[in-house]
């Protein structure tokens, strides 16, 4: 009994150095549950490794492949009811964890940050942050108060696009008007809501944003802002990229909302070639900003009288905008870094911690370009999750026959 008290009253400090070396997030519920002091002593959320878990919707097609592969793990972990922790199951393959979420049936994750994920319930048209860990959720603004949504009167709901006015089935409006949502802070507690969120919606994908106790979303001040390809928060303020390059640089300190508009840099040259293009953001180093170029190709097949769409991703350009500066300079090694990119909240990160795993790698998923390129085509979008290695231009995918569609997979990293 002597020796069990003095692990119990083991060092804080002690104990955080052996959190850092768990990867697993079922290991780190067993640790909680060893005896009630270490379960005091260690909070709901890991805080120790940054490691990318990649979040399959229960609502996808995903579970079934999911499940079938899920059987070479060896036992599920399941925390006490009271306790309020996500129940979960984690398939090690190659360094990526498979993250279940039992209560994401039919409802749409469109943004992860800080191990909270931002989600469309699709019958009410919620728009909610989540933290899958704690179940602990913060509504925002709902669909219905887009900029470009006019009424929504039952089953239809009626829509604006460059003075016309169309109509469409509201739970199709409620699944395809939000193409990614990022927020600047994660919340301090169940009543926090001191923080601002970004949007892109709408066909011409177009930005919006919300700030603290507002009751709808409300369209950037800069009208020539559209077909953009990622925001992201990064210094206290809000920076966005478009289909042709063009950064955009928006301050948030200020109480009526963001204020800017185009960045004096000229876009970066295209080394894709006939590729079909897209733009994510990321911030860097002492205020330096990195834009990546990925360069895809499209193809396009019949499959039991289905029209479907496979994408390959052939190559990454990276670029740096130092702090203060107006030109943006090719890089070609992240060095010990690795970046992590797609719906989630775009990162840096260093791999040490990691099993598996190094430097000068992209993760990625399926954007909301993949989906957006065929959605209203009545084409089965590509789905493509992977690791390209930018020493020698590899990359390795997974779940390559999991038809996602709706409900696109997304990093979190907690």
């Amino acid at each position: 009994m002597v020796e069990f008290d003095r692990w119990s009253d083991i060092h804080q400090d002690l104990f955080n150095e052996i959190t850092k070396r768990l990867y697993s997030y079922d290991n780190y519920i067993q640790l909680r549950l060893v005896c009630k002091q270490w379960n005091l002593k260690l909070p709901k959320i890991p805080d120790g490794n940054k490691v990318p878990w990649l979040v399959l919707s229960t609502g996808s097609a995903a579970k079934e492949s999911f499940e079938e592969e899920a059987h070479a793990l060896e036992q599920e972990v399941r925390a006490p009811e009271d306790e309020g922790i996500l129940d979960a199951r984690s398939l090690e393959e190659k360094g990526i964890y498979h993250l279940m979420l039992p209560d994401m049936q039919d409802n749409i994750m469109y943004g992860s940050y800080h191990g909270w994920l931002i989600i469309v319930m699709v019958h009410e048209g919620t728009v909610r942050i989540l933290n899958p860990f704690t179940k602990v959720h913060l509504d925002l603004p709902p669909v219905s108060t887009l900029p470009n949504v006019i009424n929504i009167n039952g089953d239809e709901c009626t829509l604006g696009y460059k003075g016309d006015m169309i109509t469409q089935n509201t739970i199709f409006v409620h699944q395809s008007q939000i193409w990614k949502a990022i927020i600047n802070s994660a919340p301090n507690n169940d009543n926090d809501s001191d923080f601002i969120a970004v949007v892109i919606y709408g066909l011409f994908l177009e930005l919006a944003f919300y700030m603290p106790n507002e009751k709808r979303w409300i369209r950037f001040p800069t009208r020539d802002l559209h077909d953009v390809h990622d925001v992201i928060f990064f210094e206290e303020k809000i920076f966005a990229v478009d289909g042709n390059g063009q950064l955009y640089e928006f301050d948030t300190r200020t109480k009526s909302g963001p204020v800017g508009g185009k960045h004096e840099a000229t876009p970066p040259p295209s080394n894709v070639g006939m590729l079909n293009c897209y733009y994510y953001l990321i911030g860097g180093d002492n205020g330096s900003l990195l834009m990546l170029v990925k360069g895809a190709r499209y193809r396009y097949y019949m499959k039991n009288q289905k029209r479907f769409c496979e994408c390959k991703t052939v190559k990454f350009d990276i670029y740096e905008l130092r702090k203060n500066e107006k030109t943006w300079s090719r890089i070609h090694s992240l060095r010990n870094y690795i970046l992590v990119i797609g719906l989630n909240s775009s990162v840096k990160i260093l791999p040490s911690n990691f099993l598996n795993c190094k430097g000068n790698q992209i993760y990625f998923t399926d954007d909301m370009h993949d989906r957006r390129e065929v959605y209203f085509e009545n084409i089965t979008p590509p789905s493509q999750i992977g690791i390209f290695d930018l020493e020698d231009g590899s990359y390795q995918t997974f779940l390559t026959d999991v038809d996602f569609f709706y409900y696109r997979p997304i990093w979190i990293l907690p």
